[in-house]
């Protein structure tokens, strides 16, 4: 699990019940854009270890996928 996931729904429990300070917000919005970066990279290896086959077996991965892998043509 990502370790300031925690501290982003504090902050989102904090700001529906009572408001956050300035410095809060900021800190919030810091953290939500590390929270996405490190899901999107996540992403990003999950799907550039991919291999596409079709029915026969063939591997039909995308060029710009294999690119990504380093394994070319």
């Amino acid at each position: 699990m990502i370790k300031s996931l925690d501290r982003i729904n504090q902050l989102a429990k904090k700001q529906r019940e009572e408001g956050l300070t300035n410095a809060e917000r900021v800190e919030q919005q810091v953290l939500r854009e590390d929270y996405l970066r490190e899901i999107r990279g996540q992403v990003l290896n999950t799907f550039s270890a991919l291999t596409i086959l079709d029915p026969h077996g063939n591997d039909v991965t995308p060029d710009k996928v294999r690119n990504e892998k380093g394994i070319g043509l």
